[in-house]
This record gives structure tokens, C-alpha cells and sequence, in this order.
């Protein structure tokens, strides 16, 4: 978190090639995407859906990073994924992600209805209160 990821990169390689775990393959995901580099972020993420295809942390970050690359509908679809599993560390999350997806596509009910969700979820979850506040205020 400190901004080395090349560092961090050659130390996930090597503790995968001892152990291999979700969030080992995760995490090495997160280190490309802090370079941009999304479609290794994405293989990683891919890689940990191998092992565990129950866990829906990767489903999430696979969707964040298709938003980044502008491909929404994808990213729809990987949310979707990451809800489906019953198994997200923070459900909000994937919620959010979702709204946002939809904001982007001009689907702004259904932004609208993921917000709430995320709210209902962790009702003190700042940036689903702007969302919320941001689409609402859009929408009157």
C-alpha cells in the first residue's frame, strides 16, 4: 500500500509459486491495477476463481477493473457474478460497483435501487450516501 508494486508484484509471484491462495491472486491483481495494468489485474483475478469460485472478492475486482477500461456491460455482468456467490467480504461494495455501472449506461432506477441496497447493507457507508444524494438529485 505504500506505492511499491513492483516489489509487491515479485512477492506475490513468489509466495503463489509456494501456496497458491484467492488472496494472494487478489492482491496481485490490485498491484497491477495501481499500474494500469487491468488485464493482468483481470488474469489474476481469474486465477483466484479457480481456486475458490465461491468467493466473490475477485468477481468484484474483475467488474472494477472493466469499468476502468470503459467496458460497462462486462462489468455488469461481473458484479452480478460477485452477488451471486452469497460470499462477498463487503456486499456494499459489489452493490455500488453495479450502480455505478448502470449510471454509466443511463440506467439511473437501477443505479438508484443498487445504492439503496448498499445503504441497507452498511447504512453508514459514505460513498453510498453520495451516490444516493448525487442520482436523487439527478433524478428531480
Amino acid at each position: 500500500m505504500d506505492g511499491k508494486y513492483e516489489e509487491a508484484i515479485r512477492n506475490y509471484k513468489i509466495s503463489l509459486s509456494l501456496f497458491p491462495t484467492v488472496e494472494a491472486h487478489t492482491f496481485l491483481g490490485w498491484a497491477y491495477s495501481y499500474l494500469g495494468e487491468y488485464d493482468n489485474a483481470i488474469e489474476e483475478c481469474k486465477n483466484a476463481i479457480e481456486i475458490d469460485p465461491g468467493n466473490g472478492n475477485p468477481y468484484n475486482d474483475i467488474g472494477s477493473y472493466m469499468m476502468k477500461q470503459g467496458k460497462f456491460e462486462e462489468a455488469i455482468t461481473w458484479f452480478e457474478l460477485a452477488l451471486k456467490t452469497g460470499n462477498c467480504e463487503n456486499p456494499e461494495y459489489a452493490h455500488i460497483n453495479l450502480g455505478l455501472a448502470y449510471e454509466r449506461k443511463g440506467l439511473w432506477f437501477e443505479a438508484l435501487d443498487e445504492y439503496n441496497i448498499a445503504l441497507e447493507i452498511a447504512p453508514d457507508y459514505k460513498p453510498a450516501k453520495q451516490c444516493l444524494n448525487r442520482i436523487q438529485g439527478m433524478l428531480n
